[in-house]
């Protein structure tokens, strides 16, 4: 479990989020929603210790973080950013990066580290990649590959700035079953996700945030019915069962 207390924080001494109390709980998938420029990243860039907060606290299992090392935190805490270079590098060695919190110097991977990444590659179906140049593959393919990182990196937090951006609506619903996944494993993960409908159907719990504040933060069913989603976003949203396979999804439309 992750708690922020009162916490704000930004860039060159401008507040981005302010003064944000809240918790991630366990073995949870939280979405975090809101419009561009409304503080999403900061508050997970903020929350990962990317990003040192301006005041307030962050607990992990009642521990301050901010008392932790960058090493001690990345063994419990781990983050997955939107934007990213893509290395010159094979798929195998990128995803041992994921286990360099545990390797002392000069960093040779042990067989424990060797068996999380072979874990983590068969986790996420990504073996027969694994001699590839990251460079050769897909974009869904590369998340996967980024992904399998994270997994190795063997966190009970897991930070995902959208997992699913750029990618087309078949390798959008692996990724997502991968949360689901990571879910099972008993992990918490926290994501910033544009699709509002894969975000409400998706986790257990949503948070939608503006101007750097958080506006609700409760199950899906329940911010879905407190309207502030069609106020901010000025749409119309609209709950639609699927009777025969037992299930919902959320149609948006211009108000």
């Amino acid at each position: 479990m992750i708690r922020l207390e009162n916490v704000t924080a930004g860039y060159m001494d401008i507040n981005i989020i302010k003064n944000i109390s809240l918790t991630f709980e366990k073995g949870k998938i939280i979405s975090v929603i809101g419009k561009n420029g409304c503080g999403k990243t900061t508050l997970l860039k903020t929350a990962a210790r990317i990003i040192e907060p301006y005041s307030g606290d962050i607990l992990l299992n009642e521990e301050s973080i901010l008392n932790m090392t960058n090493k001690e935190t990345a063994k419990v805490i781990s983050y997955l950013p939107q934007n990213r270079d893509i290395p010159n590098i094979k798929v195998y060695d990128l995803v041992m990066h994921g286990r360099f919190p545990y390797l002392g110097f000069p960093r040779i991977p042990t067989n424990e580290d060797k068996i999380k990444v072979e874990e983590a590659l068969h986790i996420l179906e990504i073996e027969k990649y694994k001699s590839k140049n990251i460079r050769e593959l897909s974009g869904g393919e590369r998340q996967k590959v980024y992904i399998a990182m994270v997994l190795a990196q063997d966190t009970e937090i897991v930070f995902l700035d959208e997992p699913t951006t750029y990618l087309d609506i078949n390798h959008q619903l692996e990724i997502l079953e991968v949360v689901k996944n990571l879910k099972k494993m008993g992990k918490t993960v926290v994501m910033v996700i544009h699709d509002l409908n894969s975000a409400l159907t998706y986790s257990d719990m949503v948070c939608l945030m503006d101007r750097g504040e958080v506006v609700v933060y409760d199950k899906p069913q329940v911010v879905y019915e407190s309207g502030k989603i069609e106020r901010i976003f000025n749409i119309k949203c609209h709950e639609v069962c699927v009777p025969f396979h037992n299930s919902k999804y959320f149609l948006l439309t211009l108000k």
